[in-house]
């Protein structure tokens, strides 16, 4: 009986550890603050070069690379690169609005591509290449327009601005290898020459605006 007494106290001293540290884990569940995000969907060419500079601001949780708007569903990359399915490469960029907002998306947007050639940039042709902001709701097509008004009666390009603002309809995300392709294949040709350049010149001019080094 004082053996039996004994196992008994060792269980009852086992089990009430047991739902103290069950009680120490759910309250610490319950204060990790959770964060409320927006997605934007943007083109500016290449999705590489659109997802390594989003990766890059601050306030940017996940840069996805992909294909939206066309209509095709579940386009390849190479059923996407013959220009029939009607989609542009793409990024959906997940972001956190308390600290970078929609309009300062857009201001990255409008600087790290050039939105005055049609279906191309630089050597990339084709309307797969095409710059599109692809509105969410009704306030990213306001801004949107806003600043493409802004920009084309200031006369800081030479041609038209000829990127289009058209509702979001469909994103789907491009295979495992496009993904987080710049910071996976640094000393890839394209990498090297195109994607490298446009980095560095963004990295330049909204140098206040980087992550740091710990939050990449």
């Amino acid at each position: 009986m004082l053996v039996c007494g004994v196992m008994m106290g060792l269980l009852s001293f086992t089990s009430c550890a047991e739902h103290k540290s069950q009680d120490k884990v759910m309250s610490e569940e319950r204060v990790i603050p959770t964060i409320k995000t927006d997605t934007a969907t943007l083109a500016t060419g290449c999705f590489w070069c659109t997802e390594a500079i989003y990766q890059r601001l601050k306030g940017v949780v996940k840069v996805i690379s992909g294909y939206s708007g066309g209509k095709v569903a579940n386009p390849t990359y190479e059923e996407v690169c013959t220009g029939t399915t009607g989609h542009a490469e793409a990024c959906q960029i997940i972001y956190d609005p308390s600290i970078v907002t929609f309009d300062e998306l857009l201001k990255v947007f409008w600087k790290t591509h050039d939105p005055t050639t049609l279906n191309r940039q630089g050597n990339d042709i084709g309307t797969q290449y095409r710059s599109v902001v692809f509105y969410h709701n009704e306030y990213q097509k306001e801004r949107a327009e806003h600043f493409k008004t802004i920009l084309d009666s200031s006369g800081i390009y030479n041609n038209p601005i000829v990127t289009a603002i058209e509702p979001f309809t469909n994103f789907y995300s491009a295979e495992d290898y496009h993904q987080d392709y710049f910071n996976s294949h640094p000393d890839q040709m394209y990498c090297r020459l195109v994607i490298q350049p446009k980095v560095e010149k963004f990295e330049k001019v909204f140098k206040a605006e980087l992550k740091t080094v710990d939050s990449k």
